[in-house]
């Protein structure tokens, strides 16, 4: 939080919802019968015990993250948005770990796009969390400037709460797939590691050239979501865009 230069804490009002709702509609413009969480959800997640936490910037609100308890000891973190660039969203992941040691739950979960390249080593390389399951439309379709006209594949990762250090490369590894004039191009698995390549930038590809946006969705969810479908087990994200794959 120091180096991000916010205050992160728990909300509780009606009023600090209503931020949140702002600025969670400013991040991705949903449509108005389609937004991340409403109001009154967050307040019952609150009231409830499960986690709605604001970043504050002097008074402005620049990110937030709300989470609910789930089975086996866990919070899933349904939603964080943050300003983007300058640390935010890792404090309010590390508040959120700090408030889930405090309560002795095990672990979080949460759900990224594996096409974006930067959520996935934020998660991956920064944080440590791990990909346990690869799940086809996860959300159905999506209605927002950053998902419309793409299929809502995710991965859901966990973070373990006494886990400290996200391991690190360097790492070796047959390039299974990679980008080529934007578009993806397979190659064959050989040996026990395989590098999953991923666009540079998928959300530009989805507003400049839509069909190679659905071709790296369609040859993600066969590549990566079959090897993981075998048994493969992701362990890393190099700073190349590669999910790093220990084939099982």
């Amino acid at each position: 939080m120091r180096r991000a230069r916010v205050v992160v804490r728990e909300l509780r009002r009606i009023d600090e919802f209503a931020e949140v709702f702002r600025l969670f509609d400013e991040i991705w413009h949903p449509e108005p019968a389609n937004p991340p969480v409403t109001v009154e959800l967050m307040r019952v997640f609150s009231h409830t015990g499960s986690y709605v936490a604001g970043a504050y910037e002097g008074g402005t609100l620049v990110g937030a993250s709300v989470g609910i308890l789930a089975e086996g000891n866990t919070l899933h973190s349904h939603v964080t948005g943050a300003a983007p660039g300058r640390g935010i969203g890792h404090a309010l992941k590390t508040h959120q770990r700090a408030w889930c040691a405090e309560r002795g739950i095990d672990r979080i979960t949460w759900t990224f796009d594996p096409l974006v390249r930067r959520n996935a080593y934020f998660n991956l390389a920064k944080l440590g969390a791990r990909p346990i399951e690869y799940v086809e439309s996860f959300y159905g379709a999506m209605a927002d400037a950053i998902n419309e006209g793409d299929e809502s594949d995710r991965l859901v990762v966990e973070w373990l709460v006494k886990e400290q250090e996200a391991p690190g490369g360097p790492y070796q590894g047959v390039v299974v797939l990679e980008e080529e004039d934007r578009l993806p191009v397979r190659g064959q698995v050989k040996g026990p590691v395989a590098l999953v390549g991923t666009p540079a930038d998928i959300e530009a590809l989805r507003r400049d050239d839509p069909s190679a946006a659905k071709a790296w969705r369609l040859a993600t969810r066969e590549v990566l979501g079959g090897l993981m479908a075998d048994g493969g087990r992701i362990t890393g994200f190099t700073r190349n865009g590669e999910y790093v794959v220990l084939i099982g």
